[in-house]
C-alpha cells in the first residue's frame, strides 16, 4: 500500500470505528497500527515500540501528570470555598454578585488546577447553596458557572496546552503566558452578563448586602494559597528561572505543603488524590501514544504540507482559513470531545497555519478556547452534562440559562483571532525566551 493511501484510509476507518461505539484509544492504536503495517511492513511493529518509549519519556510531557497531580490535592482542600468566599464578599452589593463571584472564583481556581471540570465542580459546590439560599434564578447562575469553566484550561497552568504543545511542537512556557491576559479578558466579560441581566430584574439575582468592609478584608486572608502557587508557577516560567516542567514540580510540593499545614490533609486524602492522579493520567498518556502513532503515519504521508499546499493553491486569504478551521471545531466539538478532537487535527492544523504564517501560540491559545465551547455545546456537550448530574438541573433548563454566557464566549473568539496581540503580547516580553 502506498503512503499517500494509506493515511487517507487511516482517516476514515479510524472515524468510522469511533461511530460504531469503539473508544478512542483502540481507534487510533488499532487503525494506526494496521496501516502502519501495510504501508512499512514488519518494520512498523518496531515503530510502535520505540514511538510508545519515545511518548512515555519525552520530557515535554512532564508537566502534564504533575499538573493533574496538584489539581487532584487541591481538590481534597477547601482552598475552592475559601476563594468563593473572598469573591462573594467583595461583590456583595453587586447585582447577580454570586454568579460573578462564581465566576471569579473559577478564574483564580483555573491558575490551581488548569482543568474546566475541576473548576466548576470545585466553585459549583460552595456556589449552589448560596444561590439557592439569596433566591438566584437557578438557570442563570448555573449557565454562567458552566460558561465560566471556559477559563479552567484557559488560564496557566493547562492540560489542554500541554496537550496542543506537545503535539504541535510548541512551546508550553508560551502557550502558559499567553493564556493569561485572554484569561482575564475572559473573566471580566463573562461577569458583565449577570450584572447586566440582573440589573434589569433584580429577582434573577438580588444584591445578598450585609458583607462589612472588616469581612472584606479578612476574606483576603484565605485567597494567599491560589497567589502563592500562581507565582510559584507562573512567576517561575515568565522570569526564565524555571522550565514549565520544572515548575510543575515546584507547584506540586507547594499545594501538598499547603494542604498538609493549612488544610489538614492526611494518609486518606492523600491516597484518593494519587489514585485519581493515576487513572486521568493512565487515561491520557494511552491516548497520546496512540495519537502520536497516528501522527507519525500521518504527517509521514505528508498529507498535512498536501492539504496546506491545496489550500493555498485558491489563493484564499489565510484569515479565511483561520476561520473555517475555527467553524471545522465547532462542529466537531458538537460530537466528539476536545482531547479526541486535539489527538485528530493539531498534527494537521499546525503545519497549516505555519505555513500560513500565524503564530502557532496565538492559535493554541484560540484553539483551546474553541475546544472549551465545543464542551457547552449540544449534543455532546459533556460539561453540560455534568453540572447537570451533578447539581440537577435539567439540559433545557441550563441551555436557556447558557446562552447569554455563550454569546460571549463567541464574541471573546472573534476578538481574538482578530487581534492576536492579546495572547502573543506577554509572551514576547518573557525573559530567557
Amino acid at each position: 500500500m502506498e503512503l499517500a493511501i494509506g493515511a487517507p484510509i487511516l482517516i476514515v476507518s479510524m472515524l468510522a470505528l469511533m461511530m460504531l461505539g469503539m473508544p478512542v484509544i483502540y481507534s487510533l492504536g488499532i487503525t494506526s497500527a494496521v496501516v502502519a503495517y501495510f504501508v512499512y511492513g514488519p518494520f512498523s511493529i518496531e515503530k510502535i515500540g520505540w514511538t510508545t518509549f519515545q511518548a512515555l519519556y519525552d520530557i515535554n510531557w512532564t508537566p502534564l501528570p504533575l499538573f493533574v497531580l496538584m489539581a487532584c490535592l487541591v481538590g481534597q482542600t477547601k482552598i475552592g470555598e475559601d476563594l468563593y468566599d473572598a469573591a462573594r464578599s467583595w461583590l456583595s452589593r453587586v447585582p447577580g454578585g454570586l454568579i460573578v463571584a462564581s465566576i471569579w472564583g473559577e478564574a483564580a481556581m483555573a491558575a490551581a488546577v488548569g482543568t474546566s471540570s475541576a473548576c466548576i465542580v470545585a466553585v459549583g459546590k460552595v456556589a449552589e447553596p448560596e444561590f439557592e439560599k439569596f433566591g438566584y434564578n437557578k438557570a442563570l447562575a448555573m449557565g454562567g458557572l458552566c460558561c465560566g469553566g471556559v477559563l479552567g484550561p484557559l488560564i496557566p497552568p493547562s492540560a489542554g496546552m500541554i496537550i496542543y504543545g506537545v503535539l504541535g511542537e510548541v512551546s508550553i512556557g508560551h502557550l502558559f503566558i499567553a493564556g493569561i491576559v485572554p484569561g482575564i479578558v475572559l473573566a471580566t466579560m463573562l461577569a458583565v452578563v449577570p450584572i447586566i441581566w440582573c440589573s434589569r430584574n433584580p429577582s434573577l439575582g438580588p444584591p445578598i448586602g450585609g458583607v462589612t468592609w472588616v469581612k472584606r478584608f479578612a476574606s483576603l486572608k484565605k485567597v494567599w494559597p491560589v497567589v502563592l502557587v500562581m507565582i510559584s508557577i507562573l512567576g517561575s516560567i515568565y522570569f526564565g528561572i524555571a522550565t514549565p516542567t520544572e515548575a510543575a514540580g515546584v507547584g506540586c510540593v507547594v499545594v501538598l505543603l499547603i494542604a498538609v499545614f493549612f488544610f489538614k490533609l492526611r494518609w486518606e486524602g492523600l491516597h484518593r488524590a494519587l489514585v485519581e492522579t493515576a487513572i486521568i493520567n493512565g487515561m491520557i498518556l494511552f491516548m497520546m501514544v496512540g495519537a502520536w502513532f497516528f501522527s507519525y503515519v500521518i504527517g509521514s504521508s505528508g498529507l498535512a504540507d498536501n492539504v496546506a499546499d491545496y489550500i493555498m493553491s485558491f489563493g484564499l486569504s489565510p484569515w479565511l482559513v483561520i476561520v473555517a478551521i475555527n467553524v471545522l471545531l465547532i462542529i466537531l466539538g458538537c460530537f466528539i470531545d476536545a482531547i479526541t478532537i486535539m489527538m485528530l487535527t493539531v498534527p494537521l492544523f499546525v503545519p497549516i497555519i505555519v505555513g500560513l504564517g500565524f503564530n502557532p501560540v496565538w492559535f493554541g491559545v484560540m484553539y483551546v478556547v474553541n475546544m472549551q465551547i465545543g464542551l457547552i455545546t449540544p449534543p455532546m456537550g459533556l460539561e453540560l452534562f455534568l453540572v447537570r448530574s451533578t447539581f440537577n438541573i435539567p439540559v433545557d433548563k441550563l441551555l436557556r440559562g447558557a446562552l447569554p454566557y455563550m454569546v460571549v464566549l463567541f464574541i471573546f473568539l472573534t476578538v481574538l483571532i482578530a487581534f492576536p496581540q492579546m495572547s502573543l503580547w506577554l509572551p514576547s516580553m518573557m525573559k530567557g525566551r
